[in-house]
């Protein structure tokens, strides 16, 4: 059961975790051909559409050394996107990234919501989550505070815990 679920997600990490040895191209083709078995002519055709969905076909010959960390994180999104999962898994994908970063992955996050992929993303960008999100889950100390809809969440919550969390985080 645990091998299925993680042969039909994918994690996006905050550090990105790019092979700093391999070429933008070669980051996104690896997972197909090594675990999906993709012969490299298909791998290499789906890479190249998922660096120009993220707006990145520009750069398939450079290393992730020479990349920001918005477009680092951009690849990373297309590498997970070419193991073509169920879910997609994001671990603060803008954490490290400055507002102008920050918000090139939102709009390659945004535009993956809008197309119906189905999403898990740690974020403590509020506005972002109220935009995208169909669902919250607030979590503190490893406990659910939260599971609803997103408007509840903003409009019509009754945790004094959430309401105090809500107006700090807008004060950012």
């Amino acid at each position: 059961n645990l091998l299925s679920i993680r042969q039909n997600t994918a994690m996006v990490f905050q550090s990105f975790n790019l092979f700093p040895h391999m070429k933008v191209l070669e980051n996104v083709m690896e997972g197909p051909i090594t675990v999906l078995k993709q012969n490299k002519v298909a791998a290499r055709e789906r890479a190249n559409q998922l660096l120009n969905k993220v707006g990145l076909s520009h750069k398939i010959d450079q290393y992730p050394s020479q990349l920001s960390g918005g477009q680092q994180q951009r690849v990373a999104i297309a590498r997970a996107l070419a193991m073509e999962p169920q879910f997609l898994l994001f671990d603060e994908p803008t954490s490290a990234l400055d507002p102008e970063l920050e918000g090139e992955v939102l709009k390659v996050l945004k535009d993956l919501a809008e197309e119906g992929k189905s999403m898990i993303i740690v974020t403590h960008n509020l506005n972002f989550a109220r935009e995208v999100a169909d669902r919250i889950l607030f979590l503190e100390h490893g406990e659910i505070v939260y599971d609803g809809e997103t408007e509840t969440f903003f409009t019509a919550n009754d945790n004094e815990r959430i309401r105090q969390f809500i107006q700090s985080i807008q004060f950012i």
